[in-house]
């Protein structure tokens, strides 16, 4: 804590400790008031400007002080002004003394209470940031909520100050006109209770509930206004249509059916989406293949001698698309027709808000989700549209290996899909713009991911830039890499480097499929990353059209589609009496190279972008028992906490299978489990999620209780008589 607000806190304290300690408190009372009218009236009339102004000053530093007496103060005000003076002083005096009290608060709680409990005061910062005005503003009509506690809550938040003085002072005119005019009648009143009735406050309540009514009807007047042009059917054919069959928009059908809605779904190519026919699965597939490759070729440190294995790539694909025809029952037609869904296997085109254009017919229904996911993205590299390039889309029909494979990108896909086709046999050079592979992760985690790729055998250039394909003899990507130290000019050195390759592999990060779906015409805007524009239950610009999945964004992973999945459905199935906001705290994300790298919540890299403080423990894999049996003991666990506590903020794991025991991190965020609980939990022995519960003693042990373990020291010694 600084100097300044150890000052304030102290000056703080003595004002507060000699307000009670004189008995300046005694004055603020009702009997006190009535006793001395007589005399305060006196004073006023000698000098009104100096009286008003003591009184003004008066007001201001009770207020923001939050100590006892506004009331009586209002009650004065109009006793000895009137009721317009009295309304003046004590409205603009009590916005203002609010105002600092509000300040106070955020100078002195606002940071540490931010750090202690980060999660919480975000979410009321967004809820504060759309409706903090309207808050507020509601509960400064209702005389039932102190006004001081109010004050100090507030200044934790993120709400503009000049946005809460001029909430505050519109919003308790009401009540300061109900007292200063009692001020005027003050023989008559016996009690506080008097002023403000069971009735008056009803009145209030009701008076507070207006913003919402009259939020309520401008909605209604805006969702009006975007339907403008459209005629609303006098009947629907379906209660949900689903446009898109990967795995956000068969959840969203899914659960439709579930609860007895009637459900269309529209998928114009294969049923499962990118996840079954282009991404988890094959993809999985290929890299247990891969994989078991690279056990036969390593397996002499295990004292088994085998040699270099034989690739026959051919079956190699066979065993991906043996796997993907095994998932694909799961995705089916007949499945989802059984569950009562009425799947329609052609291109959709929205024609209004309620109708799609279905093959020849149209269709309506009162809720539309579009969950038409993405493509990868191919940058427009000259010479790019004659070369031999591979997506996560067509890699799939090779039937050869390629010898010399560059990858683009150094992302999840381009590290899980280099290291496999590396472990199989090609020559593997692997590209990346960043300073760093995996570049959302930390720097630490790219290192490693790095090394192990390198031990392996592939080619890894960071910041490099790819500029141009040529074609002589073959084809070439020419990239620019900058090097670490400037040059004579102060930027940074680089050099220009030609790579031979055989197939071009491009893992640059996906686009949103939205193209054709007739959006523009009625107004649904896309993000500058051509994700749809959404709000946080899911809904675009018509209040009845929904998203998820990779189309919706911000997480293009198969469990993060399946969770908006839900959100989209349960909104628009049931949004006329409950919403949810989807969450996106708790999402998981594994890179499923070798080792793996898993993650959920705040990285390192995160909380200092976000500004979060925390606290890090750290557990290398090679003290794992079961790691060291195996030989797997590259990798590392890093836990996030609160300062001083055990709440996670984020985990970070790498290591064997990584993925598999992530979830154990998950759930413990998700429901509020700290280290504690972790640490307390049995683990069987010898396994690699031990590692979850030696991590928590990590913790545990830099926080243990030096004084207690002194004492019991001093105690164990005492009776063994020492």
């Amino acid at each position: 804590m600084n100097r300044q607000r150890l000052l304030l806190i102290v000056l703080l304290l003595v004002a507060i400790v000699a307000f009670f300690a004189t008995g300046a408190h005694e004055w603020f009372s009702l009997e006190t008031l009535k006793t001395y009218q007589s005399d305060f009236q006196a004073m006023f009339n000698d000098s009104p400007w100096q009286v008003a102004g003591a009184f003004f000053a008066v007001y201001v530093l009770v207020t923001a002080l939050s100590l006892p007496g506004a009331a009586i103060l209002t009650l004065l005000g109009g006793a000895l002004f009137g009721l317009g003076i009295g309304l003046v002083l004590v409205s603009f005096a009590s916005a203002i003394g609010a105002t600092l009290a509000f300040l106070i608060s955020r100078y002195l709680l606002r940071g540490p209470i931010e750090r202690r409990f980060p999660g919480r005061l975000a979410a009321i910062n967004r809820g504060v940031d759309k409706d903090g005005a309207f808050y507020l503003f509601s509960l400064r009509l209702v005389p039932a909520f102190p006004f001081f506690i109010i004050n100090l809550v507030m200044g934790l938040t993120r709400l503009k100050a000049r946005t809460f003085y001029w909430v505050s002072q519109a919003g308790m005119l009401p009540g300061t006109l109900v007292f200063v005019n009692a001020g005027g009648q003050l023989g008559e009143i016996e009690r506080l209770s008097d002023v403000v009735s069971p009735g008056l406050v009803a009145s209030f309540v009701l008076l507070a509930v207006f913003p919402w009514l009259a939020r309520r009807m401008m909605q209604a007047v805006q969702r009006r206004k975007v339907y403008q042009g459209f005629i609303r059917p006098s009947r629907f054919d379906y209660d949900l249509l689903v446009i898109g069959g990967g795995s956000a928009g068969l959840v969203s059908a899914y659960i439709g059916s579930a609860v007895k809605a009637k459900v269309a779904l529209v998928e114009s190519g294969a049923m499962g989406g990118d996840c079954l026919n282009t991404g988890c699965v094959p993809s999985k597939a290929l890299i247990r293949a891969a994989r078991a490759a690279h056990e036969i070729r390593t397996a002499e440190r295990f004292g088994v001698t085998s040699g270099e294995p034989q690739v026959d790539f051919a079956r190699v694909m066979g065993h991906v698309h043996q796997a993907i025809a095994g998932v694909e029952p799961h995705d089916s037609v007949e499945r989802y027709t059984q569950l009562g869904v009425d799947v329609h296997q052609a291109h959709a085109r929205l024609k209004t808000p309620w109708e799609v254009a279905v093959g020849g017919q149209t269709l309506s229904a009162r809720h539309i989700v579009i969950a038409t996911g993405a493509r990868p993205n191919v940058p427009p590299l000259p010479g790019i549209e004659t070369a031999r390039v591979l997506t996560s889309e067509n890699l799939w029909t090779l039937d050869e290996l390629p010898e010399r494979l560059v990858v683009l990108g150094g992302g999840a896909i381009g590290c899980e899909l280099g290291q496999s086709f590396a472990r199989l046999g090609s020559q593997v050079t692997l590209v990346e713009g960043g300073d760093q592979l995996l570049g959302r992760e930390d720097s630490e985690v790219g290192e490693h991911m790095s090394h192990t790729l390198e031990s392996e055998g592939v080619t890894v250039l960071t910041r490099a830039l790819a500029h141009e394909i040529t074609h002589y003899d073959g084809q070439q990507l020419h990239i620019e890499r900058r090097g670490h130290e400037a040059g004579a000019e102060g930027e940074a050195a680089s050099e220009h480097q030609t790579l031979n390759f055989d197939y071009l592999l491009v893992c640059v990060g996906r686009r949103a499929n939205v193209e054709g779906l007739g959006l523009d015409a009625l107004g649904i805007t896309t993000e500058d990353n051509g994700t749809l524009a959404l709000n946080r239950q899911l809904q675009t610009r018509l209040p009845n059209v929904w998203a998820c999945g990779d189309v919706a964004g911000p997480y293009q992973l198969t469990h993060a589609g399946a969770h908006q999945a839900w959100h989209a459905a349960v909104n628009a199935l049931f949004g006329g009496l409950k919403r949810f906001n989807v969450d996106y705290r708790f999402i998981p994300a594994v890179v499923y190279t070798q080792p793996e790298v898993a993650r959920v919540g705040l990285s390192e890299r995160d909380a200092d972008e976000q500004g979060i403080a925390y606290e890090l423990t750290r557990y290398a894999m090679s003290e794992s028992d079961r790691a060291i049996a195996e030989d797997a003991t590259g990798g590392f666990i890093k836990v996030l906490t609160v300062p001083g506590r055990d709440k996670i903020l984020g985990a970070t794991i790498v290591a064997e299978n990584a993925g598999e025991w992530l979830g154990e991190f998950s759930l413990a965020m998700k429901h509020g489990l700290g280290l504690n609980k972790l640490l307390g939990t049995v683990h069987p022995y010898p396994t690699l999620s031990e590692a979850a519960k030696a991590t928590a003693g990590a913790w545990k042990n830099a926080h243990k209780p030096e004084r207690v373990l002194a004492l019991l020291k001093r105690y164990f010694r005492w009776r063994r008589g020492a």
